[in-house]
């Protein structure tokens, strides 16, 4: 068997290494870590709160971002499609928050007239809010096998 188990070590190792890397916790505003390029997630956790984004959304860590009219926006980067029809990237959000009507017809969001700029760092703040599970969404390695490789074995 080629490699033996020396390879399947460092195999592991660099599985565990792109998941801790991919999934790395994201806190506090001097933790923002860019994952929309050229948005500025701090300042977009700002405007969500000054488009009156919560009236609608809950949105975790932003400030009275309570609503129940749409739906909460807890986990955002491990959502796979954007109002049922786009996948969910960065380009497809800004898309979204600039033009909800013309992306989805009828759509009960509201077109808030933002600009390009603030949508870009409407969605690099959204694209932070990550799921409780330190490996996030479902991964082409099985979960067991990830968290088998984590010290403890992945114990919490």
């Amino acid at each position: 068997m080629r490699g033996g188990r020396g390879g399947r070590r460092a195999w592991s190792a660099a599985a565990l290494a792109w998941a801790v890397v991919t999934t790395a916790c994201i806190e506090g505003e001097a933790g923002l870590v860019e994952l929309v390029p050229g948005g500025d997630a701090a300042r977009g956790r700002r405007l969500l709160w000054s488009y009156g984004c919560g009236e609608c959304h809950v949105i975790p860590g932003a400030p009275e971002a309570d609503g129940t009219v749409g739906p909460p926006l807890e986990a955002w980067a491990a959502r796979r499609y954007i109002a049922g029809t786009l996948w969910n990237t960065p380009e497809n959000l800004i898309r979204w928050i600039l033009d909800p009507e013309g992306v989805e017809p009828g759509t009960a969001m509201p077109d808030l007239d933002v600009d390009t700029a603030d949508a870009r760092d409407m969605a690099a703040y959204l694209f932070t809010l990550r799921p409780d599970d330190p490996l996030g969404p479902p991964h082409i390695i099985p979960v067991g096998f990830l968290k088998s490789l984590m010290p403890g074995g992945g114990a919490r």
